[in-house]
């Protein structure tokens, strides 16, 4: 039976990888054009020039899609923050390193904050294959253990780490099923998924990340701590 499961998992992802390919090179043509529209400001906090500002309140912020492997928090918090956000991204890397795991403690795990991940992979191809790597660990429960490795050891962006193989290493040392893991890498509807939230991405103007929807307002980049628990604290405030 075991034998059977891998070899149907094999073929299905022989039968995927063209599939996969396009979409991928649909993606990555994608990111291509939305970081030549506004590229991360290295001197600044990632923030597009073009981008939403923090404070700005569109008329309709992304849906919220409910607790889930690739959100933390309750499914009835009253303030839910939206987050695009990539894995090579210098400044996605320090709000997750710095400043998340304190809103973690303030507000999520008091039940008054969920936080929902949406990728948005627009460095590059080392970009979108870690974009699926945590969709694959998704798959397994495992998507912010991933996120956290990923950011805790986060090489410069493109500097070939985030090959298959390291992260395959890397979702193995966490204690997911590697093969299936692999095999997931190129299953077509996990690529797909990735292009969708670029796509919600660009249709709210999001060009560069880290980009955050508290409740409908936008705060870009990575700001200080305080920035956010203003926001938080504004949110959680109205809903009452």
């Amino acid at each position: 039976m075991a034998a059977r499961t891998a070899r149907t998992r094999r073929d299905r992802t022989r039968v995927a990888l063209p599939i996969v390919v396009a979409v991928a090179a649909a993606i990555v043509a994608i990111v291509m054009a939305v970081g030549a529209g506004g590229a991360p400001d290295e001197a600044a906090d990632g923030a597009a020039a073009d981008a939403p500002r923090a404070g700005d309140e569109p008329a309709a912020g992304p849906e919220h899609r409910g607790t889930g492997p690739m959100a933390k928090g309750d499914d009835d918090a009253p303030v839910v923050m939206v987050m695009y956000s990539e894995f090579q991204c210098p400044f996605c890397g320090k709000f997750a390193r710095d400043t998340e795991p304190e809103l973690v403690e303030r507000f999520v795990d008091d039940g008054t904050l969920r936080i929902e991940w949406r990728d948005l992979p627009y460095l590059g191809p080392e970009s979108l294959q870690a974009a699926v790597a945590g969709r694959a660990a998704a798959e397994q429960g495992g998507f912010w253990e991933l996120a956290d490795a990923l950011f805790a050891d986060q090489a410069p962006p493109n500097s070939g780490r985030l090959t298959a193989e390291h992260l395959v290493d890397v979702a193995s040392g966490l204690g997911l099923d590697a093969e299936r893991f692999r095999a997931d890498l190129a299953d077509a509807d996990l690529v797909e998924a990735v292009r969708a939230d670029v796509d919600e991405a660009v249709g709210f103007g999001v060009t560069g990340t880290p980009a955050f929807f508290v409740n409908g307002q936008v705060i870009m980049g990575a700001q200080p701590v305080e920035v956010f628990v203003e926001a938080i604290e504004q949110a959680a405030n109205a809903a009452r």
